[in-house]
């Protein structure tokens, strides 16, 4: 086989394994038949997440554990954000938030925890008290004190939605392998973070993290949700993709440290220019130790 033959096999080969990026859209009879795999694809598709290597602790010369926060606000984060309405679009395009709460809700991801530390299990009834606020109006009170049956044009019912969700808290170890000589990442877990239900109406609510979700139990989920690539719409990002190669903007809030991981807010006070450069001095040092690993 000559080099031209060989470039064009390549080139056939990729072809072959990106055109299925737009869900079977071009061989479809149907509408019905958009996004399903012949039972041949299914046999032979290999379309899995990169697996994790194994780590040794010997291996692991040096290492820091950060929390972050992702700002949905901001446009480089607004394929972590959108879509927010599902009434208009296809089924194969869903929030992070929506891909989350419905692998929560049919046990896809077993377990959900309510802190970063991972200690304590919750399940999907416990989060209905974080998620969603019923009121009743006063005619409801008026109808329930007189022992009628409440109306339920008088009963308010607030759930969170993909569009409450204004953050993302991540926390991750950095750590440096002295086997391949280099500074790595590994996310450990993710939450979404809204208003309170409880005051959402309020002007600024508090916020709060809905759950946590242990990444590596989700990671086969996150894989196949895909997220939009506005530049080929024929290639979307899979989640699991974008948040393991942090392409994404974030800023440190939290670092391991010997005051009880203490938030970064409760010793630098009440001035967000100076906790901002705070979390950027905590990125540069860890930035700066690969570097000084082969300095001389």
């Amino acid at each position: 086989m000559n080099l031209r033959n060989f470039i064009v096999t390549v080139f056939g080969v990729l072809i072959s394994s990106f055109s299925f990026g737009q869900a079977n859209v071009l061989n479809a009879n149907n509408p019905d038949e958009i996004g399903k795999k012949t039972q041949e694809q299914i046999l032979y598709d290999n379309d899995r997440p990169l697996e994790y290597g194994y780590v040794d602790k010997r291996d692991v010369l040096w290492a820091k554990t950060t929390w972050e926060t992702i700002d949905l606000d901001e446009r480089i984060n607004f394929p972590l954000y959108y879509p927010v309405d599902t009434f208009n679009i296809g089924a194969n395009r869903r929030s992070l938030y929506d891909v989350l709460v419905t692998n929560i809700k049919n046990g896809k991801i077993k377990t959900i925890y309510s802190d970063s530390y991972f200690t304590e299990t919750r399940t999907f009834e416990d989060l209905k008290s974080t998620m969603s606020k019923i009121d009743t109006t006063d005619l409801g009170y008026e109808q329930f004190n007189a022992g009628e049956e409440v109306d339920p044009q008088y009963i308010n019912r607030q759930d969170i939605a993909s569009h409450h969700i204004e953050e993302y808290k991540i926390r991750g170890y950095w750590y440096f392998d002295k086997r391949l000589g280099e500074l790595r990442y590994r996310l450990l877990g993710i939450a979404p973070v809204a208003p309170d239900v409880n005051f959402i109406d309020d002007d600024e609510p508090d916020k709060v993290a809905l759950f946590w979700v242990w990444y590596p139990d989700a990671r086969e989920i996150l894989h196949n949700a895909k997220a939009f690539n506005r530049k080929n719409t024929s290639m979307p990002f899979t989640y699991d993709h974008i948040l393991n190669a942090r392409r994404f903007n974030s800023v440190i809030y939290k670092e391991d440290n010997i005051q009880g991981d203490r938030e970064i807010k409760d010793y630098i006070v009440d001035n967000a220019l100076m906790q901002l450069l705070e979390s950027e001095r905590i990125k540069e040092s860890i930035r700066n130790f690969e570097m000084d690993m082969w300095s001389y």
